[in-house]
């Protein structure tokens, strides 16, 4: 019969909630150290916390239980190698992840800033197709024989074509950002050589 000084034995149970912690632990470690590591000119203070405070939980995480089951200790140091391992070879693969998901968050909101400057500028030329004032006074801004009312009006065939997405560039990260530059600064040169930019201006306000 075991004596009350005897250690109590480590359950089941116990183990696995031990290695749930143990891996956590690692892997957040590891995460953190190459977060740190890599970041620009690098955090070697960040990277050195960040090793002492996951060495804290993972210590005493493992070490404790060896003292009273050496099997459960043996686990549970397994556990904090291979889950060390398997971080440190997925963590960049996570990084990049990451990265293109934020990549794609910043070309979402660029694009819908793109449409927005995109219908000012088709609102801006389409008064001078639609006013009849405008159109006998700026007959240039409808001429496509004018170099830049042609320049203007491939610009917004170019904007149009990215904006539905079709072409072999339509994937490219900010190309459809970039034709709506390109067609406002079209659009304001066919303006100015047409002497309209001052109708321009008042429209702006």
């Amino acid at each position: 019969m075991p004596s009350l000084a005897d250690p109590a034995p480590v359950g089941a149970w116990q183990v696995l909630t031990l290695a749930l912690v143990v891996a956590a632990a690692v892997a957040g470690t590891a995460y953190l150290v190459w977060k740190h590591r890599n970041s620009d000119g690098g955090l070697p203070d960040a990277v050195f916390w960040d090793g002492f405070a996951g060495l804290a939980v993972v210590g005493p995480a493992v070490v404790l239980p060896a003292l009273v089951s050496p099997w459960a200790g043996l686990l549970l140091a397994a556990v904090a190698a291979s889950t060390a391992v398997a971080s440190y070879r997925w963590a960049p693969r996570v990084f990049r992840w990451q990265e293109t998901r934020r990549a794609a968050r910043h070309a979402a909101a660029a694009d819908t800033a793109a449409a927005d400057r995109h219908r000012a500028a088709l609102t801006r030329w389409q008064r001078y197709e639609l006013d009849p004032a405008l159109c006998i006074d700026f007959p240039a801004m409808s001429d496509p024989g004018r170099p830049e009312t042609a320049a203007m009006l491939k610009a917004m065939k170019d904007a149009e074509r990215l904006r539905r997405g079709t072409g072999p560039d339509s994937q490219a990260p900010g190309g459809y950002s970039t034709a709506v530059d390109r067609l406002e600064h079209a659009l304001a040169e066919a303006e100015r050589a047409a002497g309209a930019l001052q109708v321009s201006s008042k429209g702006a306000r």
